[in-house]
């Protein structure tokens, strides 16, 4: 006589901890790619921030989200996960966020309490992340692999030609002057101009599109959702920014980008070298030493020496290439 079926053997889990800004999320899709190919068998569980919850579902390594806090503890239910990996920084601070789930493996940069590989403070973000996975858990982690799938939602435009004039700190907010100076151009040019940004910057990227000469339907910050965002730079002729995560997505969907450095050194923060026809598919702008404040309350220096000619001519050479 046969028993009641069996319950299917639970799935093992691994948890990933990286709750922060959206650049954070999309520079560290790489290092999430590898712990899947490290654990294919495993439930990946993406702890990040509510906010990100609807892009960090376009990543097809990630099967669950997990909403989270900034160095706060998880609310975590399930079981003690197989492992947990802490993509977030390199102390104590939030190592023990993971550590507190009682993994049967973690992950972690080397820190008092915790071993693990070597943290290098001049490491590319991108290059940290990966070689953490590739050296804790044996498996090649590729720096390239950027990429991000396309929202399902149609976006507001296609073809546009994309200005962010924002930033989370003014230090890296170059002037709403020169961004119109550039937004006119391009409009001259006879591309259809979107200004972007969120609900915060609506009345920033109303004096750009004031300022460039355009209308009111131009702006389109603070009418998109985040994964409408996503879908108007993965539909973008090109689009020009500062060091924000806005050039993060035009990586990760490879759109032609120009992307204005100040406080932050590109060798840490700026795009890879991928290759357009006939040139580069990226191009960015930096005068610095890196030894600016990327959270700093003024315009940043090295960002303010850049020019609305340095913008523009750029912008032209990737638009005769693409």
């Amino acid at each position: 006589m046969k028993g009641p079926p069996r319950p299917p053997a639970r799935r093992p889990t691994a948890v990933v901890l990286r709750p922060l800004g959206l650049g954070d999320l999309l520079t560290g899709v790489p290092a999430l790619r590898a712990v899947r190919a490290a654990v294919p068998d495993h439930r990946l569980v993406l702890a990040t921030t509510t906010a990100l919850e609807p892009l960090a579902r376009l990543i097809e390594a990630v099967d669950e989200v997990l909403p989270a806090r900034e160095l706060e503890p998880l609310d975590w239910t399930g079981p003690p996960p197989e492992l947990a990996v802490d993509l977030h920084g390199k102390g104590p601070a939030s190592h023990v966020i993971v550590a507190d789930l009682e993994p049967a493996r973690l992950l972690t940069f080397d820190s008092p309490g915790y071993p693990g590989p070597t943290w290098y403070a001049d490491e590319h973000e991108v290059h940290r992340w990966c070689r953490l996975v590739s050296e804790g858990l044996g498996v090649a982690a590729d720096p390239d692999a950027l990429d991000l799938a396309v929202p399902a939602v149609p976006p507001p435009v296609a073809g546009a030609a994309v200005v962010h004039p924002g930033a989370a700190y003014p230090g890296r907010r170059w002037p709403p002057e020169r961004f119109a100076a550039v937004a006119r151009h391009l409009a001259d040019r006879g591309l259809d101009v979107r200004i972007t940004g969120g609900p915060a910057e609506v009345a920033l990227a109303a004096t750009v599109a004031e300022r460039a000469g355009l209308g009111a339907g131009a702006v389109l910050a603070g009418r998109t959702t985040s994964l409408e965002l996503a879908a108007v730079i993965a539909a973008a002729r090109v689009v020009v920014s500062g060091d924000t995560g806005v050039a993060h997505l035009a990586t990760a969907y490879r759109r032609p980008s120009v992307v204005l450095f100040g406080p932050v050194s590109p060798a840490l923060w700026g795009p890879p070298s991928r290759d357009g026809r006939g040139g580069p598919l990226h191009v960015v702008l930096w005068h610095g030493d890196g030894t600016g404040d990327p959270w700093g309350t003024e315009l940043d220096p090295a960002l303010a020496t850049i020019t609305v000619d340095e913008v523009t001519t750029a912008l032209d050479a990737l638009l005769g290439r693409s």
